[in-house]
């Protein structure tokens, strides 16, 4: 039981490193990763945010 909690502990921590998806931070991440190394949907999520920028505000 004790095992269960710390593994679950390190994923809870690990999974908290990572930036949203469409963040600038995101989009600066995934532009420094090889692009043969993104997945479809990053792909779809890099054009959708990082490239066209669907701003409402800016109409």
């Amino acid at each position: 039981m004790k095992t269960i909690l710390i593994l679950l502990g390190a994923v809870f921590l690990l999974s908290a490193c990572s930036p949203t998806v469409g963040s600038e931070k995101w989009c600066k991440q995934l532009k420094e990763k090889a692009k043969g190394e993104w997945t479809a949907n990053e792909a779809v999520e890099f054009t959708k945010n990082c490239i066209i920028r669907l701003d409402d505000d800016k109409k």
